[in-house]
C-alpha cells in the first residue's frame, strides 16, 4: 500500500516549498546590502582616480610655479567628460603659499548612484572619505 500511495506523490508540500523561501530570503537579505555597498564602491572609484590625477597636478603645478592653487582651470589635467558629466570637482582651501586642505567630487544628476554624493579627499592623511568607501553617505542620506 505504502508503494502505491509513493508512486501517486508528485511535488513538493507546501512545508519543503516554504523552507526553501526561507532560506533564499536569508541569503538574499545578506547578498543584497554586499552589492549595492559594492556598486557604490566601483561608481566612487572613478571620482577617485580624477582626484588622484588632480592632486597630481596640484603638486606638479607648485613644483613649476612655488604657488598652491585652488582654481582647476590652472591645471593642467584633461578630464574625460563623461566624469565630467557625473562629478563636478572642487579644491579645498589653498592658495598662495597655503597648500589646499581637501580635493572633493560631488556627484550631478547624470550619476547613476544619484546627485550630491560626495568623495573627500583629505590632503593631510592622504585617505579618502564618503559615497562608496564608509557609511559616512548612509549616516546623511
Amino acid at each position: 500500500m505504502r508503494k502505491a500511495l509513493a508512486k501517486k506523490r508528485k511535488g513538493f508540500t507546501l512545508v519543503e516549498v516554504l523552507v526553501v523561501l526561507v532560506i533564499i530570503s536569508i541569503l538574499a537579505a545578506i547578498a543584497v546590502p554586499l552589492y549595492t555597498d559594492y556598486v557604490k564602491g566601483a561608481r566612487s572609484s572613478e571620482a577617485q582616480t580624477t582626484i588622484g590625477a588632480v592632486w597630481t597636478s596640484i603638486r606638479i603645478e607648485y613644483q613649476k610655479t612655488g604657488l598652491w592653487t585652488n582654481d582647476l582651470d590652472e591645471l593642467s589635467i584633461d578630464m574625460d567628460q563623461s566624469t565630467l558629466d557625473k562629478w563636478e570637482f572642487d579644491i579645498v582651501g589653498g592658495g598662495g603659499d597655503n597648500p589646499p586642505t581637501m580635493v572633493t567630487a560631488t556627484s550631478k544628476a547624470k550619476m547613476s548612484g544619484g546627485e550630491g554624493k560626495v568623495v573627500t579627499f583629505d590632503i593631510k592623511t592622504g585617505e579618502f572619505s564618503g559615497y562608496g568607501i564608509d557609511d559616512e553617505d548612509e549616516q546623511t542620506n
